[in-house]
């Protein structure tokens, strides 16, 4: 099982962009036509984005949907990896869109705190659904956070109900300043503490500190490798060499920090 660890937007009105992007050494291209198009340039974007979906392509692309009016166009088509639908607040609001698309995996955007509420109920509404994420510059808005502490419950909710649901863990939102990557490796490094796996980018600059980020250290690998070794020999709790016992969980978050470290060779 592959852990994609980075998400690069870019906008579906901007074609060359895209086609950067998809060489930019993402682990996942997210074609956008809400946010980053202007209202009078929408219908372009989605052309543009049909056009470019009517081949495959090596690396995944996934579209950010404005609304429900562009997935007609774009389901069907080969180079489609899944649709990120912003602004779910509900249940329902998936079910009847992975209803309109069987087989199209679905990632829901939580950014108001309604949606924070049903985290779990949205996490494990439809099959479809193969991931969660916040939106949080709409989030923020909608609470009135000024700080970013401010946000900690609710990346932790949506942490919590993505494992709940059976669900990997979730990719932190973007770091809007493209030119403070100190400040991203920073941000990044406390997500990874709450849980999350990974980050969306808005510009390729960002794509090596959020890999460098989430990968694990050289001790981690070395200590999950002695988890698997032991759970290789027995079954059910574990008695490590030096008197630790483990479970099965934390062998199943040994084999995910060996499969990331794999990246790496």
């Amino acid at each position: 099982m592959s852990f994609p660890l980075t998400w690069l937007y870019a906008p579906g009105d901007r074609p060359a962009v895209v086609r950067k992007a998809l060489a930019s050494g993402a682990d996942v291209v997210i074609v956008d036509l809400e946010d980053a198009v202007a209202p009078d340039r929408k219908a372009y974007a989605l052309d543009a984005t049909v056009d470019l979906l009517s081949d495959p392509h090596p690396v995944p692309v996934h579209v950010r949907i404005h609304t429900q009016r562009d997935i007609p166009p774009l389901a069907s088509l080969p180079g489609l990896g899944g649709f990120r639908v912003p602004k779910v607040a509900h249940a329902t609001d998936i079910r009847r869109i992975a209803e309109l698309v069987p087989g199209v995996p679905l990632y829901p955007l939580l950014e108001t705190a309604l949606a924070v509420e049903h985290a779990y109920a949205i996490a494990g509404a439809h099959p479809a659904v193969h991931g969660i994420a916040l939106g949080e510059a709409d989030l923020r808005a909608d609470l009135g956070v000024r700080e970013d502490l401010g946000l900690d419950w609710p990346r932790s909710r949506i942490v919590v109900a993505a494992r709940a649901a059976a669900l990997p863990p979730p990719a932190q939102s973007v770091h809007p300043d493209v030119r403070d990557l100190e400040s991203l490796a920073a941000s990044c490094a406390r997500g990874r503490r709450l849980g999350f796996l990974g980050r969306a980018a808005i510009h390729p600059r960002q794509l090596p500190i959020i890999e460098q980020a989430y990968l694990p250290s050289p001790d981690e690998v070395a200590a999950a490798e002695e988890v698997v070794k032991a759970a290789e020999t027995e079954s059910g709790a574990l008695a490590l060499p030096d008197g630790r016992f483990v479970d099965a969980a934390v062998v199943e978050g040994a084999r995910r920090v060996l499969t990331l470290a794999a990246r790496q060779d």
